[in-house]
Order: structure tokens, then sequence, then C-alpha cells
């Protein structure tokens, strides 16, 4: 019962890593679900408040992180808000529409077609603003990855 209590977890702490990649699932959750399920598998006694506490904060920097990413990466190349609503929704959209490629094609797509249509923007002018959509985009999934580890880790810690 121990390994598949073990396997389930990690299963469930991977699909928090693909959510690096594809937004639409939620990573903070699935690594919530991991505690969750430990401590059903096995026992929540190893989880005292300051573990609670500690991940937490971890979940907070984690949006803060995702949310100021793209603001930076957009801003940083001259895009306004419509560039950053149009990237946030080519990031949930784009994968769907296009697979795989969609995952990097839609926020610098949605960023692009929201300066043009809002704010007319030249394509040169737009195409930079969703080039920074691009690398804040690409940012966040590595700044997200080395919190997400960190919070794993530190579980890790916490149950030996």
């Amino acid at each position: 019962m121990d390994i598949l209590g073990w396997i389930v977890v990690s299963l469930v702490f991977i699909v928090a890593y693909v959510g690096l990649i594809y937004p639409i699932i939620p990573s903070v959750l699935f690594i919530i679900a991991g505690y969750l399920l430990y401590g059903l598998f096995f026992s929540f006694e190893q989880f005292s408040i300051l573990f609670w506490i500690i991940q937490a904060m971890f979940v907070i920097l984690l949006f803060v992180a995702d949310y100021f990413s793209n603001l930076v990466g957009v801003k940083r190349y001259g895009g306004s808000k419509a560039g950053i609503w149009g990237s946030t929704i080519g990031l949930l959209v784009g994968p769907f529409v296009i697979p795989v490629v969609g995952i990097v094609a839609g926020p610098f797509l949605g960023a692009v077609i929201a300066e043009l249509l809002v704010h007319r923007k030249s394509i040169g002018e737009a195409m930079k603003v969703g080039y920074g959509s691009l690398i804040g985009f690409l940012s966040s999934i590595v700044v997200k990855g080395a919190l997400q580890t960190i919070m794993i880790v530190y579980f890790i810690f916490q149950v030996q």
C-alpha cells in the first residue's frame, strides 16, 4: 500500500509540472492535492502549522511570479493591458487551437492580435510585444518550476 500511495502522490506532482506548460492545468492545486493524498495514504502528523504557512506563502509567490513575469515581459516590450490580456487568452486557448505549437504561439499571437486590434499598433510594434509576451511566458515557466521544486523538496524533507 505504501508503494501505491507514493506512486499516486508522485503522479499528482508530475501533473503539477505538466501544468507549467499547459496553464489550463492548475499546478498549485495538484501540489496541494499531493500533500493531501500523502496525508490520506499515510498521515498528516508531519505537517505542522509552519509547514502549511510556508506552503501558503509559496502558493502566493507562485501566483505573483506568474502575473509579474507576463506583465514585465509585455510591458518591457511596449505592450499595454490589451497585450497582457491577449497574451493570457492566447496562453489558455493556444494549446487547444494548435496542439503543441499553440503553447508557444498562443501567448505570442494573442498579444500581437490584441495590440493590432485595440491600439492599432504597427505590425512591427505588435510583434515586439508578442516577443515580450513569449519571453514572459518562458521566464514564468522557469521561475514557477523552481518554486514548485522547492515546495516538493520541502514536502519530502518534512515526511522523512
